[in-house]
């Protein structure tokens, strides 16, 4: 249960927050411990939407929340605050109505007894195996808020590395909307005058004049139906692409195709320094280090790579040796700095430099990119519009040149 109460120290300081307990008289104690005496508590009103609109109110916890939690919690305990004090202000910080909640736990499990790291793994889609991870070393290492802060700064790091990507993507997917939304248009209030026409004439139509008719009929007089067909088969893609098998086909696909591999390359390169420098540094073991950057990469291809880098370990190989056999996904430079790191005892500052030249290499392509995408989009689009115009002016010619 959850309760909204507000309390008073000795010295008159008051506070106000919102706490789980199994009920008043357990929350009153814990704030007693606290050195805080209860003034009043009230049980917080449950929501009462339906499932439905509990659904569509569905809101994740951003990278933006994640990054401002880390480096703020970070602050507030390296300037003596406790983590129960740091986590209620936080509370109170955040806007985001579920990560509000999950704070509130943290609060109720610290109060238990719990370290923080063992609280945050109740909540996996929110905290990731290398927060976690950062969080356990710097509880054991007695420098959490440095961990707080490396890890704030590596969240942030692979978020704007992510947004440039998306920002390059945009253009295009916007091209695209645009293209199917006119092509549906056309499809259901253009051709049809054109098809009436040819009918009443009794025009001979060639076969890319009938494909498109045949299109256009179907759209008009089985809407219901092709919206029924359109929608399953983007279900049905979305699924796929989801599954494990959809996931190493799209990986594949995506080291292979001529535009997108050089960046997919530069992206994954740069994950993998960055997190490995990281955790390296806060002083988890090598082996717990690439298992949670395994969890980073998204590519079924690099994570097959880190999994042979465990082996690899486990059996006294350095760690640069899965990598340089993995030069068609991880540049050559990776696994050379990476064995020059193992040899001079410095692998983490070694990773660190590999991850700010990656970052800047995936800055600089994104860039590149949309001057490349615009002129391909163009002919793309240009072959699209002309094969639909020639299909409809061709057998007016034809009717043209009878006459």
């Amino acid at each position: 249960m959850q309760f909204n109460y507000i309390a008073e120290k000795s010295n008159g300081e008051e506070i106000n927050g919102t706490m789980e307990a199994k009920d008043r008289f357990e929350l009153a104690q814990t704030l007693r411990k606290q050195g805080y005496a209860v003034i009043s508590v009230k049980e917080k009103a449950r929501a009462r939407s339906s499932l439905f609109f509990s659904f569509l109110n569905i809101k994740k916890v951003s990278a933006q929340d994640k990054i401002m939690f880390a480096k703020n919690l970070g602050v507030m305990i390296a300037a003596g605050l406790p983590i129960t004090r740091s986590l209620e202000i936080l509370n109170r910080q955040t806007s985001n109505k579920k990560f509000k909640k999950i704070i509130i736990s943290l609060m109720a499990s610290i109060q238990k007894g719990d370290f923080l790291s063992e609280a945050m793994k109740k909540y996996p889609n929110a905290f990731s195996s290398l927060f976690i991870a950062m969080v356990k070393v710097g509880e054991e290492s007695g420098k959490l808020s440095e961990s707080l802060k490396t890890v704030g700064e590596q969240i942030e790091k692979d978020y704007i590395l992510a947004k440039k990507v998306k920002g390059a993507m945009i253009y295009p997917i916007i091209i695209m909307i645009a293209m199917v939304i006119i092509g549906i248009f056309m499809f259901i209030y253009v051709v049809p005058t054109l098809v009436s026409t040819f009918t009443e004439l009794n025009v001979d139509l060639p076969l890319s004049t009938r494909v498109i008719i045949l299109i256009s009929n179907t759209l008009t007089g089985h809407i219901i139906i092709s919206s029924l067909i359109l929608l399953s088969a983007a279900l049905t893609v979305f699924w796929f692409l989801r599954s494990q098998k959809g996931k190493n086909i799209l990986g594949k696909a995506l080291v292979r195709l001529p535009l997108i591999s050089p960046i997919v390359k530069k992206i994954n390169s740069a994950r993998t320094s960055r997190t490995l420098a990281s955790l390296i540094s806060s002083g988890v073991n090598i082996l717990e280090a690439l298992s949670i950057t395994k969890d980073v990469v998204q590519n079924q291809r690099y994570k097959s790579v880190l999994d042979k880098a465990i082996n690899d370990v486990q059996k006294g190989t350095p760690i640069s040796k899965a990598f340089k056999e993995a030069n068609n996904l991880y540049p050559v430079l990776l696994s050379e700095m990476m064995a020059v790191g193992e040899e001079t005892g410095k692998t983490a500052e070694m990773l660190e430099r590999l991850a700010v030249f990656y970052e800047q290499e995936v800055a600089d392509a994104t860039k590149d990119m949309a001057a490349v995408i615009e002129p391909i989009l163009m002919i793309f689009i240009g072959a699209v519009v002309g094969f639909f115009a020639m299909s409809m002016i061709k057998p007016m010619y034809s009717l043209m040149s009878g006459i």
